[in-house]
């Protein structure tokens, strides 16, 4: 008799083939690798130090056992982990087996640590050169005006009591949002950057606004501190996008509102190569994924399309409804 789709025999066939597919050497590296974000065919060949199609065929494997998913992306491929699925649960088992104290494995996450050191320094060396025209270079993409318009309607009017700009550059955001807040805080890795927004920041008289250094990655607040988190054009830099999406929530008070600027996918390399981009653009679903993962609602999508690219804005909501936490805003600014 045939199998059906759903017959515990294809069930058992899935785990077979999942099981094969993870039980080899290499595979088993790089599932860990993808553990840790995710990664090109060259991230894992240079890490793994083996040749291209050959780490090539490892991935097909894994991705037609389900255990990774390909993103595909311009002429890049990235692989992460599959987050649902049979492969999935099994990836998740497998992990929990790996020893944390294995030398090659251990030697593979510090060749990782690497490849994304020498990459956060060519990003921090694109934002010396471009820190006192950051503004200028933004516009060449998109009409400001229409972003800016759009974030400042999506913000409750009144009751921020503290606002965290993630990656604030030179300080746009909280220029334009200091009106409203009891108090912004914009973080940002590039003492360029820093520079330049608080001289901004300083000549527009907001002394209810101000700068630090700080790592999106590692937000140095240990509670949630924050009515509203904007994190405007950042996420394509960053090499953990989700991670970025996580801390964000985490330091948002109940009732607080994210809001996230990037671009919607495309296709335009050169941002790679001459502006430093990690990612050309996100998804819809991609973005919202990563907020419900946080433990925030998610709200609809506003699209800005421009010449050549098209701006997307998500939106997403902690804990009460934004009226509830519109109030506890006021009661904390009074």
């Amino acid at each position: 008799m045939a199998r059906t789709a759903h017959s515990p025999d294809s069930d058992l066939g899935d785990l077979l083939g999942g099981l094969r597919a993870v039980a080899e050497r290499t595979r088993l590296r790089i599932l860990a690798l993808c553990a840790e974000g995710d990664l090109t065919v060259g991230d894992l060949t240079q890490i793994l130090g083996q040749s291209q199609p050959r780490v090539s065929r490892h991935l097909k494997l894994l991705c037609e056992a389900g255990v990774l998913e390909r993103l595909p992306e311009g002429t890049a491929v990235f692989h992460r982990l599959a987050d649902r699925g049979a492969g999935s649960a099994l990836a998740q088992q497998v992990l929990r087996l790996l020893p944390r104290d294995d030398a090659t494995l251990r030697l593979d996450r510090e060749r990782l640590r690497a490849i994304r050191a020498e990459r956060a320094a060519s990003a921090a060396a694109y934002f010396r050169k471009n820190a006192a025209r950051w503004g200028e270079l933004r516009s060449l993409y998109v009409e400001e005006k229409r972003v800016e318009a759009e974030l400042l309607r999506r913000l409750p009017a009144e009751g921020i009591a503290d606002l965290l700009d993630i990656g604030t550059g030179t300080g746009r955001i909280l220029e334009l949002t200091a009106g409203r807040v009891g108090r912004g805080v914009g973080i940002d890795l590039s003492r360029d950057m820093l520079i330049v927004a608080r001289a901004n920041l300083q000549g527009a008289g907001l002394a209810n606004c101000q700068v630090r250094q700080a790592d999106m990655y590692r937000l140095p607040w240990t509670e949630p501190s924050f009515d509203a988190v904007t994190v405007h054009r950042v996420l394509h830099y960053a090499e953990d996008p989700a991670r970025v999406i996580a801390e964000a929530a985490r330091v948002l008070r109940p009732g607080g509102v994210l809001l996230v600027v990037d671009f919607a996918p495309h296709a335009l390399e050169r941002l790679r190569s001459e502006h430093a981009h990690r990612r050309l653009g996100f998804a819809d679903d991609e973005v919202n994924k990563w907020c419900r993962a946080a433990g925030l609602r998610t709200e609809p999508v506003q699209h800005l399309p421009g010449k050549q690219l098209t701006v997307s804005i998500w939106q997403a909501v902690r804990g009460p409804a934004r009226g509830a936490a519109t109030a506890s805003g006021r009661r904390a600014a009074a």
